[in-house]
């Protein structure tokens, strides 16, 4: 039999989007819909390709629901999937685990949510399918799930479902129902549908073992296309498994490199080339962009106010595209025969190259990470990353030579 299915993890159904919070002219209901319009954009992809079912691997919500309107949408849809007769088998994520869900209703039948005390299995006899999984019963899983899954089922295509870090041993994924590839191969399923890590990847194809990614990026660290997996099966095999893109909004990072640029305008021309080459690449999404700022050039010290000025550009540009954040990384064009003269500036600039060479952490120590600590809360970014004392060092050279170089 020939026939193909939907692999989808993570909606993250009603998640804030972050970073547009405080933009000028920000889409706020876009932005807040965006999960939404994604799981919607997941059921027509099922109901135009004709599925014969959809696997859920995690992580539907976000957590408990404010109210009960996230899990009426969820339930809406589902409904859409079973009305044409298209069964959907969920199992729950860290971010939906029983433990968390303190609100519920009753999905459609044929929405089938698996249980979190042990494997269950579910036949699909229409198609020759058995569905093994397990859900979460807590957010923080650190058991191995999979030593409980069941050996295959002979005769039939055996899928597994599983919420799970995988194999990875740091990050933000890490530790949430481990296992190893090895251990997942070796029960012999033909396909792995699997969730949580949120950067959609085909781990293996012997077996197919598949991360389909998250339906909806939700902030500028998940950039580019997202979206689920269709699986195509003939004959009893996976025969090809594909990745659809669903997402509503779009996130992406974009560099501009001001080596040698010493005028605004010039600067501005260049963003704004920048800019159009990353919407072009959103399919006609609305698009948020985190610009980072590189290079060496004469308009370090004056680029503190261009956020204000590249969201004016964006704004030119297209109603459906937004400024997210803009990261200085420049540092000031210097003169390189300063060093040489034989003056007091060359000594005095010899002096501040030798310093910032020695070993950082004689000079500085730990006191770059002493003062950001004593910042007020939510002073910085989340994303923010506490510099070394060694990019601390360059920083002050860079701005020590650009001054002498005035001098």
């Amino acid at each position: 039999m020939n026939f193909r299915f939907l692999h989808a993890a993570d909606i993250h159904l009603d998640s804030p989007l972050h970073g547009l919070d405080s933009a000028d002219g920000a889409p706020v209901e876009r932005i807040r819909n965006a999960t939404r319009r994604a799981l919607g954009n997941l059921v027509d992809l099922a109901l135009a390709e004709d599925v014969a079912f959809v696997l859920i691997a995690g992580d539907v919500y976000d957590g408990n629901w404010p109210d009960y309107r996230t899990g009426i949408f969820f339930g809406q849809q589902m409904a859409r999937l079973t009305r044409a007769g298209k069964p959907v088998i969920v199992i729950r994520g860290n971010h939906d685990a029983e433990s968390k869900m303190t609100r519920s209703l009753r999905l459609p039948e044929g929405v089938r949510v698996l249980d979190h005390g042990k494997p269950e299995t579910v036949p699909l006899p229409g198609f020759g399918v058995v569905v093994h999984g397990q859900s979460f019963a807590t957010r923080d899983v650190t058991d191995n799930l999979v030593r409980g899954y069941p050996p295959r089922v002979e005769g039939l295509l055996n899928i597994g479902v599983l919420h799970t870090g995988l194999d990875q041993v740091g990050g933000p994924h890490a530790r949430y129902a481990p296992c190893t590839r090895s251990e997942l191969a070796a029960l012999q399923y033909d396909y792995w549908a699997l969730g949580h890590i949120h950067a959609g990847e085909v781990v293996s194809r012997d077996p197919w073992i598949v991360f389909p990614g998250n339906l909806q990026g939700r902030h500028v660290n998940e950039a580019g296309a997202k979206g689920a997996t269709l699986v195509s099966v003939a004959d009893g095999r996976v025969v090809d498994v594909g990745h659809r893109v669903l997402d509503a909004f779009r996130w992406t990072r974009a560099s501009l490199d001001l080596t040698g640029c010493t005028a605004e305008d010039a600067a501005m021309q260049a963003a704004s080339a920048v800019l159009a080459e990353a919407l072009a690449t959103a399919d006609g999404r609305p698009l948020a962009v985190r610009v980072t700022l590189t290079g060496a050039t004469a308009l370090h010290g004056g680029l503190i106010d261009l956020h204000e000025k590249l969201r004016a550009e964006a704004r030119m540009l297209s109603e459906a595209l937004w400024i997210e954040g803009v990261e200085l990384r420049t540092r000031p064009a210097t003169d390189p025969a300063l060093a040489a003269r034989g003056d007091a500036l060359g000594a005095l600039a010899r002096r501040v190259v030798a310093l910032a060479e020695a070993p950082a952490d004689d000079l500085l120590g730990d006191w770059p990470a002493q003062l950001l600590s004593r910042l007020p809360p939510n002073a910085l970014p989340a994303d923010h990353a506490i510099h070394h004392p060694a990019q601390v060092l360059a920083q002050a050279r860079d701005l020590l030579l650009a001054g002498l170089a005035e001098e």
